[in-house]
């Protein structure tokens, strides 16, 4: 019993030298991340101090100090509010939407590009991909407002071929939502893709060849070789996606919405820059907004939780 409780102990010693060891031998890089930290702590822990204003019936000309206390007013305010259930619904929906159809078609799309053997056409339709996620949401938006007007280019081309009556694309619910999904993964699949082009890179060619000489074609290789290496990255994808859930794209939909289809394009949050910046409702619209900071935080955790159970991912 003795001996076996020095021998725990001993373990447990030694594991504790080697976490020492493994922190202090790359000194040099944990000296790299320090300016980036410093940053971080300036530009986004200080000012969260104002999160004080969630609790508080906010006056500019009070300040933080002066301002009276009301506890958790805003917050039960904005559980009983119907429109901010129906813009979290909108939220999710995007944010979901987004997250599936961007992990679905890069993936397909990395197979099919991997089957392109000639490297001229391959490496032109990658830079032709790739182009989009290098535009700001700012440009894109501009050009999309002017092809998807009803008198504009894809509207003519669809009145034109098929005869029908011009889509309201950014001013029907539906076709919003159509047109904002449809958009960013236009926009960020080809970056998206890239990931997956890098996980096919580290496949041993040794299990292609012995799927030939088994006498598996290209399909079968694809079905029973390629697509089983790539499903662990996809899981931790997926799963680190998670986080940001509650991120449905901030300047896709600032820059495309309007008050027509605010019932389904409204998302967290631009109701949080509206009510805030523009009606000067400070402390409601800290309140929202720290609702949720709170819940990605707690999504974010739970997916790196999974990303390490099911794939073995993990950064720390």
């Amino acid at each position: 019993m003795e001996a076996n409780a020095v021998e725990q102990v001993d373990l447990v010693t030694t594991k504790r030298i080697k976490r020492k060891r493994n922190y202090k031998q790359p000194w040099i890089l944990h000296f790299m991340v320090l300016p980036a930290a410093i940053l971080v702590f300036i530009f986004s822990y200080i000012p969260m101090t104002g999160v004080i204003m969630a609790f508080q019936d906010y006056k500019p000309a009070l300040g933080m100090t002066g301002s009276p206390w009301v506890g958790l007013k805003h917050f039960r305010y904005m559980l009983e509010n119907d429109y901010f259930i129906q813009i979290t619904w909108n939220t999710l929906f995007f944010a979901c939407t987004k997250m599936i159809m961007n992990l679905i078609i890069p993936f397909i799309f990395a197979l099919l590009l991997n089957e392109v053997r000639i490297m001229g056409l391959k490496r032109s339709i990658q830079t032709l991909v790739y182009l989009p996620h290098f535009l700001s949401w700012v440009t894109l938006s501009g050009i999309l407002i002017d092809m998807l007007a009803q008198t504009g280019l894809v509207n003519q081309f669809i009145s034109g071929v098929f005869g029908i009556k011009p889509i309201f694309f950014l001013g029907d619910g539906n076709w919003f939502r159509f047109t904002i999904i449809v958009s960013d993964v236009w926009k960020e699949f080809g970056f998206n893709t890239i990931i997956f082009l890098a996980a096919l890179s580290g496949i041993n060619p040794a299990l292609y060849e012995a799927a030939e000489v088994d006498g598996g074609g290209r399909f079968k290789q694809t079905m029973y070789i390629t697509i089983p290496s790539l499903i662990p990255i996809a899981i931790v994808i997926a799963t680190l996606a998670l986080g940001n859930v509650l991120n449905a794209n901030f300047d896709q939909i600032f820059n495309l919405y309007s008050p027509l289809i605010y019932q389904q394009g409204d998302i967290i949050d631009t109701f949080v820059y509206r009510e805030g910046l523009l009606s000067g409702q400070f402390s409601f619209a800290t309140a929202v907004n720290l609702f949720k900071s709170m819940i990605s935080l707690i999504l974010i955790v739970v997916s790196y939780r999974l990303a390490y159970k099911f794939a073995g991912y993990r950064i720390f």
